[in-house]
């Protein structure tokens, strides 16, 4: 069903301008610098709400959780009603989800809240990759994708940085106003710079059946799937290391909280790196390859920083050196792995990118979780996560994606 562009949108930049890819990326990077800015105030929470590091560690686990539950709901929304209107209502959400953070008198109410924002700031990466799929081809797609990475990097290489100074100068609190005036930010951008994208709607998207049936041919897709879980996995490794990193780098090894983020900087660093690279080499060698030296890259990576860490040597650069790498690899995996998989589903791009998110963010809340339940006072269980992480993402390239035949989505 084509729905043709009302006049106000005519005068909203064209979808694929510079300005609209800019407030795309701040719109993927609603995950990253949510959970990355407050790092630094994670080891002195547990001690101001007087509860365990498995408790605070729910504030991230949770926003996850919630991140890939409400990723479900705005695909199907978005492909029924649109991107934009679901985007601003999403949005709005964050924001005052953010506002409720700011003000928690408990533990318990701040994962409830944690809870609430995360379904809001979901938004943001679900249709914010629909909108490239509805106007990007496959190739383009994964090449905006990368570009988009290695600006949305920022986010967790600066909010640590700025999380830490406002811990140190105003409190663990004040990272939750800085986190409302972005949703502000983004509220107003999205507004006025962006214009409908989705010209076939789904009238029936939102008919139980039809969810059922979507979801479900999604999950007989060998292409979907094995993109899904190679993306979905590493993400799991890259996730271990920003639930725990800070307990590891503060509580372990004796970093001050106000330079966490400096170390952590160091690590995106090679995100950045990676997603330039990626942009670069997608369009040389093709996304299956590219597929490949990522995920061999995550799993040497993975399995250097937990051998050093069984090995007993407790140094920051023990950590910092391999991470660099494996975060290198993500970013040659994720933005390729996620085109992949959303590349074949161009009618229900929505549905397709909200599944992706639930599954590959309910991998990353499960090694998140892990990471928490198992943290010991020493490097080890972080660093193992994160190597049987990587070596599951390579698997399920090697066993699922490679090998399998992309079928059109009308002969699906």
């Amino acid at each position: 069903m084509s729905v043709p562009p009302d006049a106000r949108s005519l005068n909203r930049p064209d979808p694929r301008s510079l300005p609209v890819a800019v407030l795309l990326t701040a719109l993927v990077a609603f995950g990253p610098i949510s959970t990355d800015m407050y790092l630094p105030s994670l080891p002195d929470m547990t001690r101001a709400f007087d509860t365990t590091v498995s408790h605070v560690q729910l504030t991230l686990s949770v926003f996850i959780a919630g991140f890939a539950c409400g990723m479900l709901v705005y695909g199907p929304l978005s492909d029924r009603f649109g991107r934009r209107p679901v985007l601003l209502g999403g949005v709005a959400l964050y924001m005052l989800a953010s506002v409720a953070c700011l003000f928690a008198p408990t533990i318990e109410a701040l994962i409830v809240s944690r809870f609430v924002q995360a379904i809001g700031a979901c938004a943001g990466p679900v249709l914010a990759r629909a909108v490239v799929r509805d106007v990007y081809t496959r190739e383009e797609g994964a090449r905006m994708l990368s570009y988009m990475a290695s600006a949305m990097a920022l986010a967790p290489a600066v909010g640590p940085i700025l999380g830490g100074w406002l811990h140190a100068t105003l409190g663990w609190r004040s990272n939750f106003g800085a986190l409302t005036l972005f949703g502000v930010a983004v509220l107003a951008a999205t507004w006025w710079m962006l214009r409908e994208t989705n010209t076939r709607r789904d009238p029936l998207a939102l008919k139980p059946s039809r969810m059922l049936r979507n979801y479900a041919s999604l999950f007989a897709s060998r292409v979907f799937m094995g993109y899904t879980l190679t993306v979905g996995f590493a993400f799991g490794g890259l996730f271990s290391f920003i639930s725990g990193s800070s307990f590891v780098v503060i509580d372990v090894l004796g970093v001050a909280p106000s330079n966490f983020g400096y170390v952590f900087a160091a690590v995106v660093v090679g995100y950045m790196s990676g997603a330039f690279s990626s942009a670069k080499l997608t369009m040389k060698l093709g996304i299956e390859r590219v597929l490949l030296i990522g995920t061999a890259l995550a799993t040497a990576a993975g399995g250097i920083v937990a051998a050093l860490a069984l090995s007993g040597i407790q140094e920051v650069a023990a950590i910092v050196a391999p991470m660099i790498v494996y975060f290198f690899a993500c970013a040659l995996i994720i933005p390729n792995g996620t085109a992949g998989a959303i590349g074949p589903f161009p009618s229900k791009a929505g549905t397709v990118s909200a599944l992706l998110g639930f599954l590959q963010m309910s991998l990353g809340a499960t090694a998140g979780g892990l990471v928490g339940l198992f943290h010991n006072g020493t490097t080890v269980p972080m660093t193992v996560t994160i190597a049987l992480m990587g070596a599951a993402s390579l698997a399920a390239y090697a066993f699922i994606v490679r090998g399998a035949v992309e079928v059109p989505e009308e002969a699906s």
